[in-house]
């Protein structure tokens, strides 16, 4: 056999693979992932669009659709699935430590969902008012005071409440440095939450907001397959395809690197 021959399991292999490759679009082509400008702009990062572009031809296009270095998403997504397929590992352990010991401690199913999705933007779109984009991504499907929860609790976290036990993180200390001041319109918002019937909804996020990383036990999603049956409304079309005025957030993650 010559040195540049090919054995039957290096044929098969290949074939294999580009089977698989055939299964995504774009088949054949190299696909080029541009980075989003909310990720890159700041940083010491060039901008790579101008010869991603010049690169374009009939072999090398911008990618479009399913990456296959992802782990696939189901054609009509759930909840579950977004956390196993595509959140972050460290927010992934979070949320589920924060929601376990909610629950174990006795609290409603509202505060333990809550709790479950709190971060549900760190972890897999955008950090920057985090508590907002949460509250947006989730409120077609959840009961309003859960949303309103989410998105207060980013403001929360900033202030102490004694009378719970709640106290500054000194992880912030770290974070942004002890001098840190927390913007006009979180103070704003955090004193209006004070104030409003559902405030003990979001302080108790907050309770439960415990930056542990790598300390954390290792919990099965499934352990809440029921508080989310019985509370959060998943669309028959799956996440991302119901025309909620969310859709297209779930849609974009599903396809982070889309072009357009």
């Amino acid at each position: 056999m010559s040195d540049d021959a090919t054995s039957p399991n290096e044929a098969a292999i290949a074939f294999e693979m580009a089977e698989l490759a055939a299964e995504f679009p774009q088949a054949g082509r190299k696909r080029m992932i541009l980075p989003s400008p909310i990720g890159r702009i700041g940083t010491d990062t060039p901008d790579p669009e101008p010869e991603q572009l010049a690169s374009l031809s009939p072999s090398a296009v911008m990618m479009m659709g399913d990456n296959p270095a992802l782990p696939r998403m189901p054609a009509k997504p759930t909840l579950m699935d977004f956390f196993k397929l595509r959140f972050g590992d460290i927010t992934f352990r979070h949320l589920l430590t924060s929601a376990k010991h909610a629950m174990d401690d006795g609290h409603e199913e509202k505060v333990v969902l809550a709790c479950l999705l709190h971060d549900i933007s760190n972890g897999c779109l955008v950090r920057p008012d985090h508590g907002y984009w949460g509250a947006q991504i989730v409120a077609p499907y959840v009961d309003e005071e859960v949303a309103w929860a989410v998105q207060r609790h980013q403001a929360l976290r900033y202030f102490a409440d004694e009378s719970v036990g709640y106290a500054y993180p000194a992880s912030y200390d770290r974070f942004f440095g002890p001098d840190y001041v927390p913007p006009e319109y979180i103070r704003r918002e955090a004193e209006e939450a004070r104030a409003h019937r559902w405030y003990m909804s979001a302080r108790l996020v907050t309770l439960y907001d415990i930056y542990f990383f790598d300390t954390a036990t290792p919990l099965d999603p499934e352990a809440f397959t029921d508080v989310i049956g019985r509370h959060f409304r998943q669309p028959e079309e799956g996440l991302g395809f119901d025309g909620s005025p969310s859709a297209h957030m779930w849609r974009t993650m599903i396809w982070p690197n889309n072009f357009l």
